[in-house]
This record gives structure tokens, C-alpha cells and sequence, in this order.
């Protein structure tokens, strides 16, 4: 079965001297695939206090991340703690864990968060399509919103 694809269109103004101009820019963005096994697995990994406030940190902090040491310091988690709790995530599949020098950095995969959510209120309503907004981290973060 071939996903169905979406198309998202965005509209930006760019000056250029005097001048103003519009441009489109379309995305090709499959629908989300996530399955109830997967579905299972995220809400598992985010059903503990320190590993859900974790994931709000990490989502919070752009597609950046942040170091392990920075996470431990701000959750006020032992590194022994923390380490569990992150390759719970990662396992999941709801963090990526990258390698800066000698830090690890984590960072939250808004993707598998949007298909999360997208799984949890597919068909909403009843009417065959889900009413959940989905996050795009370089808009947000680009805009400082």
C-alpha cells in the first residue's frame, strides 16, 4: 500500500532593494506512518515524570539540542539516571543522540512527534481526518517564534 501524500504550501516575502517578491515553495510530505506498535512504544517512553519532562526540554531547545551535561543540570537528574532515561527515548525513537567532540547531544525528532500525534487524533471527529497541528521546528525556531 502506497502512503497518500500531502502537499504544503508556504508563502514568503523577500525584499530585494525596492522590490518585494513572493515565491512558492511546495513540500512533498508523506503522511505519517506510524503504527500502533509504534504508537505503544512512544507513549511507554514518555509515560515517567523525568523522561517526559526530558522530551518537553529537548523539544523546547530547538533541532540544536543540548549536551547530556546541560540536560543532567537543568532536570537535576544524576548522569547514571539521566543516561537510562535517554536511551529510553532514543530507543523509542523519539530523540536522536549525535556526537559533538566528546559530547553526546540529543535532540527531539519533531517527525516522530508529529506522527505521534497525528496517529493519536487520525480520523478525529469522525470525520476521516486528523485536527492535530503539526510542529515544523525550522519555521519556529527560524522566526523566533
Amino acid at each position: 500500500m502506497a502512503p497518500s501524500i500531502r502537499y504544503f504550501t508556504k508563502y514568503r516575502l523577500t525584499r530585494t532593494g525596492s522590490a518585494h517578491i513572493y515565491f512558492d515553495i511546495r513540500r512533498r510530505m508523506e503522511t505519517p506512518r506510524m503504527d500502533q506498535v509504534d504508537a505503544i512504544a512512544a507513549l511507554g517512553a514518555l509515560a515517567h515524570e523525568t523522561r517526559l519532562a526530558l522530551f518537553r526540554l529537548l523539544v523546547t531547545s530547538g533541532p540544536e539540542g543540548l549536551a547530556a551535561g546541560i540536560i543532567a543540570e537543568r532536570l537535576g537528574v544524576p548522569p547514571s539516571s539521566l543516561s537510562f532515561h535517554l536511551q529510553e527515548l532514543v530507543h523509542a525513537g523519539l530523540i536522536a543522540q549525535r556526537r559533538l567532540s566528546r559530547n553526546l547531544i540529543y535532540s527531539a525528532e519533531y517527525r516522530a512527534m508529529n506522527d505521534l500525534v497525528f496517529y493519536l487524533t487520525e480520523n478525529c471527529c469522525g470525520r476521516g481526518d486528523a485536527c492535530a497541528p503539526a510542529c515544523n521546528p525550522e519555521d519556529a525556531f527560524a522566526t523566533g517564534d
